[in-house]
């Protein structure tokens, strides 16, 4: 009954924030043109951009959901915020826009991300290809260490992608309360009344990683509790 419990109590954890974000957004989608005569979330994510100096950032509209790509120098929002004239399409813009001016400025954590996030794509390659290859190696060489080891290498490796979710925190809070709130308080952009709804879209942008930050140190301690055995 205990194991029942913990188990129920962990799937929370790991599902309830991506839901509560999930119902956070959809909630302010509507009304779809609240925000119509002010413009939309593409025209807001350029206006911020060229208000910061970030000329040179592209502003696209992408289906692999909102981010902005470092690499490309790229705004990029779902058709629904990108075309968008809802409370949501506002604030996911400011958002998106605040990681762009984390990028410009240089900010330690943003760099520190980058760069974990390639080493981590790598880890996650070799996590996977170690955890297929141990049965054979324990096959092969008929030595259950070396098996063991082949899964040690592999789960140290998939350790890599859990420190880039814990990472990943407090750069999605900063974007949302370090840069797109004060954007949106300073500028003329929210209907009277607004602010205080923003502030929930902006807390479920910061929290989109929560559950994959859970998910992550989830998998990691269900493999090293599958070592100690």
């Amino acid at each position: 009954m205990l194991w029942i419990i913990l188990i129920l109590v962990i799937a929370c954890c790991v599902f309830l924030p991506g839901w509560w974000v999930n119902h956070v957004m959809s909630k302010y989608h509507q009304p779809t043109d609240r925000y119509r005569g002010k413009g939309n979330g593409g025209e807001l994510a350029r206006h911020l951009l060229d208000r910061f100096g970030l000329k040179d950032v592209k502003v696209e509209e992408t289906n692999s959901g909102d981010h902005y790509d470092p690499a490309a120098k790229a705004v990029r929002l779902s058709p629904d915020n990108y075309s968008g004239y809802s409370l949501t399409a506002i604030t996911v813009a400011a958002h998106e826009v605040g990681h762009a001016v984390q990028d410009s400025r240089g900010e330690s954590l943003f760099v520190a991300r980058q760069k974990l996030a390639g080493a981590a794509m790598v880890g996650e390659r070799i996590a996977s290809i170690m955890m297929l290859a141990s049965p054979l190696v324990i096959l092969l060489t008929r030595i259950p260490q070396a098996g063991m080891l082949t899964i040690l290498i592999g789960v140290l490796s998939m350790g890599l992608s859990t420190i880039v979710h814990l990472v990943t925190l407090p750069v999605e809070f900063d974007a949302s309360y370090g840069k797109a709130l004060p954007m949106l308080k300073e500028g003329d952009y929210l209907h009277d009344g607004d602010l205080k709804h923003a502030e929930k879209i902006l807390k479920a942008a910061a929290l989109t990683y929560v559950a994959g930050s859970l998910a992550s140190l989830l998998n990691l301690g269900r493999w090293i509790a599958v070592l100690r055995r």
